[in-house]
């Protein structure tokens, strides 16, 4: 098949694509003029530069394609939350209206469990609440109902994945925690709440399953790992992977977010970003567990990295690099 894949610069993106080209499809992968695309990608799968902002750019990138993975989103831009809905929105429906001009048979798009936001009754599962706490949970939202209202009223053949936290080795978004254990620094909060994680490898799995499984289109599917172990787990499993001994002191919450409400307010003026955000310190707060079990059984999606073997792989790859 002839693949376009959004968003392959990306850590998924691009890891994605390469198992794509693994099986032997023809992968285009559609990426800002200034984005970096690893050698391997780089020399295997045909490169169109573009922004999703631009409907004749999302036109040239679909022509042509079988299907669309549809994983580029802007992530954090907190100078201008406009900027979210304008790449996770509109660059969407960029996307969607050139799959139903070329008539693609099917499209996969990428959301997010932070739509639910903070989960009231765990684990939950896609018909939880709706909840998104910040400019970028909403606009997600937004461009996963849009993509299931192309479904319904132009029969675009759309599936939707809200893949739970994300790591591995190459993505540095764990990388705090990390040094968090192995500083020995205490958690905030109890260490309660579960943080439902996904390997890079099962994440690809279940969405290669969205794409190609004949009873996903039209459906939502929540894609994580086999356990969704609480952050006081996780954090003791890092820390004895780094050879440390894990700190049982915890710290207060409320100071910290007093703190990051006071700093919110004290560089909004100036643009700038604050050491501390409140959303920061939600995630030593918020209940993150997941029901994976509609994957499961409609898709047959099998998560297998559980939490040691994900987390042992990911500090060797942050200790080759010198990041520890």
């Amino acid at each position: 098949m002839k693949i376009l894949v959004t968003g392959a610069s990306g850590f998924t993106g691009s890891h994605l694509a390469r198992r794509l080209l693994q099986q032997d499809h023809s992968v285009r992968v559609l990426v800002r003029p200034q984005s970096y695309l690893d050698e391997d990608l780089a020399g295997s799968a045909e490169r169109i530069d573009g922004d999703l902002t631009r409907p004749g750019d999302c036109h040239k990138a679909v022509e042509g394609c079988d299907a669309v993975y549809h994983i580029a989103a802007l992530y954090r831009e907190e100078k201008n939350p406009k900027a979210f809905f304008d790449v996770n929105v509109d660059g969407t429906r960029n996307i969607l209206e050139a799959c139903k001009a070329f008539g693609v048979g099917r499209i996969v798009h990428c959301s997010t469990v932070g739509v639910h936001g903070h989960l009231k009754q765990v684990p939950g599962g896609e018909d939880a609440p709706f909840h998104p706490g910040d400019a970028y949970q909403r606009s997600k939202l937004e461009g996963e109902l849009l993509a299931l209202e192309y479904h319904r009223k132009h029969g675009l053949p759309v599936s939707v994945f809200r893949p739970t936290g994300i790591y591995g080795p190459g993505d540095l978004r764990l990388l705090k925690f990390f040094r968090m254990a192995r500083k020995r620094r205490p958690l905030i909060g109890n260490g309660k709440p579960h943080y439902h994680l996904t390997y890079i490898d099962d994440l690809v799995e279940g969405i290669i399953l969205c794409g190609t499984h004949h009873d996903a289109v039209g459906e939502v599917f929540i894609l994580g790992g086999p356990e969704a172990p609480t952050l006081r787990e996780w954090y003791d499993t890092i820390a004895e992977l780094l050879g440390v001994k894990p700190v049982g002191m915890r710290l207060p919450v409320w100071p910290f977010l007093a703190a990051g409400a006071v700093l919110e307010l004290l560089f909004k003026p100036f643009g700038l970003q604050p050491p501390l955000h409140r959303r920061s310190v939600h995630f030593f707060t918020h209940d993150r567990w997941f029901d994976i079990s509609k994957a499961q059984r409609v898709l047959g999606y099998s998560p297998k990295v559980g939490l040691r073997e994900g987390m042992e792989k990911t500090a060797r790859w942050y200790e080759s690099q010198g990041l520890l």
